[in-house]
């Protein structure tokens, strides 16, 4: 029997926390669940001592949150959207090629990959003039999708969320749901019957991007996931306080949480 393996890389806000200039809000310094990088997802999927690696984003902090992982290779890179703090680190996804020997193959929506090849097209097409072979072939993110990889195939949906003035993708991977920028949601369908939902709870004061912790808890109260993980956490909500004010079934992320299922 194989395990499918969700791992947090980071939790945090777009400024992580603690911010530049060691402003830590509300949260209590000598607590390391309190310590957060941007938001990003490592899914794995494990078959007889084998291995198939899934990147949910590439955030600034992803070349520290890869070696905290102890990973040096993936199967794929999966975009949820394309703001900084989801994308600024994709440059360092040249070193898992060179260790691979070929190119990685990155999925994302219309919106989101025309916004990626514009910044970073160097990437995916050799400038005029440079040496630096490309490092990545690009593909469309579609409702579903199979990622193969040595320890298996890994199956996805995604769908649209809002997340204030565009639209992001939600990653589901069998009855784990993964919305860390989330404003509105538009299916229904697809937000019942959840073993796991890991989602956007940004603050307490309402943001016009993001839900806040109320309105977080009142969507967990409509859908009833079986649990519900908190995270784009920013420095107003300290981990244990927030894990005082919140119902059993809902527990804040911390950067290296795990969840893990027999598949």
């Amino acid at each position: 029997m194989g395990e499918l393996r969700f791992t947090i890389l980071g939790c945090g806000s777009s400024g992580g926390v603690p911010r530049l200039g060691g402003h830590w809000g509300n949260c209590d310094p000598n607590n390391v669940k309190n310590f957060r990088k941007r938001c990003s997802l490592l899914i794995q999927r494990f078959e007889n001592n084998n291995v198939t690696n899934v990147l949910i984003d590439t955030t600034p902090d992803m070349r520290q949150q890869l070696l905290d992982a102890k990973i040096g290779k993936l199967d794929a890179v999966i975009y949820t959207h394309e703001h900084a703090d989801h994308l600024h680190g994709l440059d360092d996804l040249r070193m898992i090629v060179i260790n691979m020997q070929k190119r990685l193959p990155v999925f994302a929506s219309k919106q989101t990959k025309n916004s990626i090849l514009e910044r970073f097209g160097y990437a995916f097409k050799t400038p005029k003039g440079s040496p630096y072979p490309p490092i990545l072939d690009m593909n469309d993110l579609t409702e579903t999708l199979e990622i193969q990889g040595a320890g298996g195939p890994i199956k996805f949906t995604s769908f649209d969320v809002d997340h204030g003035n565009i639209l992001v993708s939600a990653i589901k991977v069998n009855d784990v749901l993964y919305t860390p920028d989330i404003s509105k949601v538009r299916n229904d369908t697809e937000l019942r019957d959840l073993d796991y939902w890991i989602l956007d709870s940004l603050r307490y004061k309402p943001h016009p991007s993001h839900v806040n912790l109320e309105q977080a808890l009142g969507l967990i109260d409509r859908y009833k996931p079986r649990k519900a993980i908190l995270t784009n956490l920013h420095v107003d909500l300290d981990y244990t306080t927030l894990l005082n004010e919140t119902p059993d079934n809902v527990v804040p992320a911390h950067d290296g949480l795990q969840i893990k299922l027999k598949v």
